[in-house]
């Protein structure tokens, strides 16, 4: 068939209406964005992928990674309004702050520095992020010559602010003490939160007078924000002595200890543990969105420990399951269905959550070495693992009945070398 000029026109406009819409429709088939941050480089990297709505495949967008703006990125959060990604970078003592895109890109904004070194762990909560750091700010503390850790927090600065909207700093500082190459020109010592004692931060030790070392591993803040908790544990004993802390979180996001553990002697003085005594090696922890209960992971008794939180923010332990080999990471779809990774053993466990019990619905098989695991930030139903040794996510859709996981289309997805962690954000809206 010949068509004229006006039908040449016509059969243009048609092709390229086509062509139009199938863009927008495959915009809208990106229903998240991860970021899945790398070690094996120095700087780090992070990676960002895309989730398709309609088959849970992962894709790696054109411009990924981006440097992390540090040495070895072992944690990340994200702020509340999805605009901000923080990263710690556990050998250059900082975090840095991305702006996040509309297509997922990253934009690096500000740096601050941790108050102690070798931070471990982030959360954010609110106008509030707060960070683990391994050791503390004590003159000849090194990990040859350790000191306690610590929890750390800062207010975010608001979009109305004049500095970097959701920045952790208001006003600049030298950064003389920053490792060169400074990750970015302009960082600052924050605008660190002043807690009950005084202090921009708060040591992780048994009580005031024991200066036992503890090696921190978690933090967790509770949905409503009143409560934060941090796990470490003990490695000067044999196996190793877990302890899970908490704190209240008061005006201006200030930390108060809340005690928990029983008395014990220290200097022959009978004195009430602050921290609960809590298993061997608590590595990971959460808590439902409703605020009612605490999930503590242990990857050397390969359990979990399911604690109800009571009023004041006391925990009260409701009961253990079994996981697999030396457990890493835990997350929840919708307070029905918990998912805890297995690193040894390369797999996921499956359980159904009542009132906080958990009951075991079956493992699933990963790539090697599984040591991240999350829920599509959107909760529409898709749940990946990070494997450190595989090189690789895993992708999985949730039978939203029974919690039980098939893989999705495609899985396993290709990472750079050592991929650590996983966060993630909705694509342009709120989660469901």
């Amino acid at each position: 068939m010949k068509f004229g000029k006006v039908g040449q026109v016509v059969l243009v406009s048609a092709i390229a209406l086509s062509v139009a819409t199938l863009f927008t429709a495959c915009s809208t088939l990106t229903v998240d964005f991860l970021f899945v941050p790398t070690t094996l480089g120095s700087p780090g990297q992070i990676e960002v992928y895309e989730v398709n709505s309609e088959s849970g495949a992962l894709r790696r967008i054109p411009t990924s990674p981006f440097p992390s703006g540090g040495r070895n990125p072992l944690a990340e959060a994200v702020s509340p309004d999805f605009l901000n990604l923080y990263v710690a970078n556990n050998e250059d003592n900082n975090i840095v702050q991305f702006g996040i895109g509309t297509d997922g890109k990253l934009y690096p904004q500000s740096t601050i520095n941790t108050p102690g070194t070798y931070p471990v762990a982030l959360a954010v909560s609110g106008t509030y992020a707060y960070v683990v750091d391994n050791l503390g700010p004590v003159a000849g503390c090194s990990l040859a010559n350790p000191c306690p850790g610590l929890i750390a927090g800062y207010t975010i600065a608001p979009q109305t602010s004049t500095v970097n909207p959701g920045s952790l700093g208001l006003a600049p500082a030298s950064c003389s003490s920053v490792p060169a190459p400074s990750p970015l020109p302009t960082c600052t010592d924050g605008n660190p939160i002043t807690n009950s004692n005084g202090m921009p931060y708060v040591s992780l030790q048994l009580s005031a007078n024991d200066q036992t070392v503890l090696t921190p591993a978690a933090v967790n803040v509770t949905a409503n924000g009143n409560y934060l908790y941090v796990t470490a544990y003990n490695v000067a004993t044999s196996p190793y002595q877990g302890y899970l802390f908490a704190f209240s979180v008061g005006g201006g996001g200030s930390l108060t200890p809340v005690p928990l553990g029983p008395n014990y002697l220290v200097n022959g003085q009978s004195t009430q543990m602050v921290p609960l005594p809590v298993g061997s090696e608590p590595v990971t922890l959460m808590s439902d969105s409703a605020s009612q209960y605490l999930y503590v992971v242990d990857k050397y008794k390969n359990q979990i420990e399911t604690f109800s939180l009571q009023s004041g923010g006391v925990p009260t332990p409701l009961g253990t399951v079994p996981t697999g080999n030396q457990p890493s990471s835990i997350t929840m779809f919708k307070n029905s269905f918990l998912y805890v990774s297995n690193a040894l053993d390369s797999t996921v466990t499956a359980y159904s959550v009542s009132s906080g019990n958990l009951t075991q619905i079956g493992a699933y098989a990963s790539s090697l070495n599984p040591v991240a695991v999350t829920v599509d930030p959107r909760n529409v139903g898709y749940l990946y693992t990070v494997n450190f040794l595989g090189n690789s996510l895993s992708g999985y859709q949730i039978n939203q009945t029974s919690g039980a996981l098939i893989n999705a289309q495609a899985s396993p997805y290709t990472s750079s070398a050592q991929p650590v962690t996983v966060t993630g954000i909705p694509h342009a809206g709120s989660v469901q």
